[in-house]
């Protein structure tokens, strides 16, 4: 046999012998591939995405938007500015922050907080800068540099994403979850590992395919809104800030603190904001009908007050009421509760009496508004409700109903008071679901 044939007839040999092997070796490289979806376009849906492909970086990772849009939160959040976390770095602090899932936050927070998410921002070129009142906001002061952000991660780690496909149903397939689309004319596709970060859903039914799978459900109802005053004269004070105030509502233990705005449709503020969210179900129940107890002074003893409004008619007894306004209350505010309590402008301090400062005292710190409905706050829904944290193991993030399926952001029975703590508890919850463990 010439050289030229037996070096033909050794390679054959080896193709026979090794060709299988490696035949073997492609397969089992292609069965290790893992396949992620992530339901949901939004905040959580994409730090979810980005956390999976960085803890995963073989797997297959996409991003399936029911709209058009996607982080169409993002971009409204803090009025065009996006308010990506809050400056609080205590923990405890921070989880009480969290009317429902304070408790399961204060867990998941020690894995990655408010610190972990500024890193992670700058570190990757957005810079932030933190306000007097400890929101966070990009320095840019525009949200698009956190879109910017999100879409220039998911290019880099080639996470695919496909808007205007909507998730019908899950149907668990052995070990893999089959996604079955809204349109018909989207074949179901299997994946090994499912991630749901739809947002909150105003209605139970938006819940359905979820409770389908076994998962409890509370229902979902407003939270973070505004009052309605309509039958209130306090509306023709529009724009008016009291930057101390304590709110209560009348016949509940609800209270907050904190500055109050009147509108020209009634209160809102922070102070507002957190009342609402606090008693987001309290006020479902009563048809947000209520009485709110505004305390103007920020003091909760009424015997210190009536002790210094009795210093001024020591130290001022010719000032007329119109000229000097105790606790710097706004002048139009101030002369709006004297009407209020048929004491004269042009009166004197010193006339007051006892009478008169009782009533002072009283409008101080019990005024009392009749709340006859709601506004939602600016275009940030939120929702108190959504999956039970019962249904949820907040080690990993994944249901404890339907393995290898978990949950980020408000999906679930999780929401925050204003300040950036909704996108806090979002990315917390999308960081701990991505490692899919």
């Amino acid at each position: 046999m010439g050289a030229t044939a037996a070096i033909a007839r050794t390679r054959l040999l080896l193709c026979i012998a090794v060709g299988p092997s490696l035949q073997l070796k492609r397969k089992s490289k292609r069965a290790k591939t893992m396949r992620i979806a992530i339901i949901g376009g939004g905040a959580a849906g994409f730090f979810a995405a980005i956390s999976a492909k960085e803890n995963h970086p073989n797997a297959e990772v996409r991003i399936f938007e029911k709209s058009k849009k996607i982080l169409s939160k993002v971009k409204i959040s803090g009025g065009g500015r996006c308010n990506v976390t809050n400056g609080c770095t205590n923990i405890k602090e921070l989880s009480k922050a969290y009317p429902r899932g304070e408790k399961k936050l204060k867990r998941a927070f020690r894995t990655f907080y408010t610190k972990d998410t500024m890193e992670w921002f700058e570190s990757r070129g957005v810079p932030l800068v933190i306000q007097e009142d400890n929101c966070v906001f990009p320095v840019s002061q525009d949200s698009q540099s956190i879109i910017d952000c999100f879409l220039q991660e998911t290019k880099q780690l080639q996470i695919k994403i496909d808007i205007g496909q909507g998730i019908k149903a899950i149907e668990p397939i052995g070990v893999r979850l089959k996604l079955h689309f809204l349109k018909d004319q989207f074949p179901s596709e299997v994946f090994d590992k499912v991630i749901v970060a739809t947002g909150g859903s105003p209605k139970r039914s938006g819940l359905a395919w979820l409770e389908e799978l076994g998962h409890q459900i509370a229902d979902p109802v407003p939270s973070l809104f505004t009052f309605n005053m309509p039958t209130e004269p306090v509306r023709d004070l529009m724009g008016i800030v009291v930057e101390n105030t304590i709110v209560m509502i009348q016949g509940t233990k609800l209270k907050s603190d904190g500055p109050l705005l009147v509108t020209h449709w009634g209160m809102s503020g922070p102070a507002i904001l957190k009342l609402s969210a606090f008693g987001a179900r309290i006020l479902s129940e009563r048809n947000y009908e209520c009485t709110t107890q505004v305390n103007w002074t920020n003091i909760q003893n009424d015997q210190i007050v009536r002790e210094d409004l009795n210093s001024i008619v020591q130290s001022h007894p010719n000032k007329i009421l119109a000229n000097y306004r105790p606790y710097a209350l706004p002048e139009r505010l101030w002369l709006f509760l004297l009407e209020k309590v048929n004491l004269p402008k042009t009166k004197r301090w010193n006339e007051l009496g006892k009478k008169g400062l009782n009533k002072l005292t009283r409008i101080l710190t019990n005024d009392e508004y009749a709340v006859k409905g709601k506004t939602t706050f600016k275009e940030e829904f939120v929702t108190c409700g959504g999956v039970s944290l019962a249904s949820i193991d907040f080690n990993t993030m994944q249901s404890t109903v339907c393995p290898n399926l978990y949950f980020a952001g408000e999906v679930m029975d999780i929401d925050g008071i204003t300040g950036g703590y909704n996108f806090q508890s979002a990315w917390t919850t999308a960081f701990i679901a991505g490692k899919l463990q």
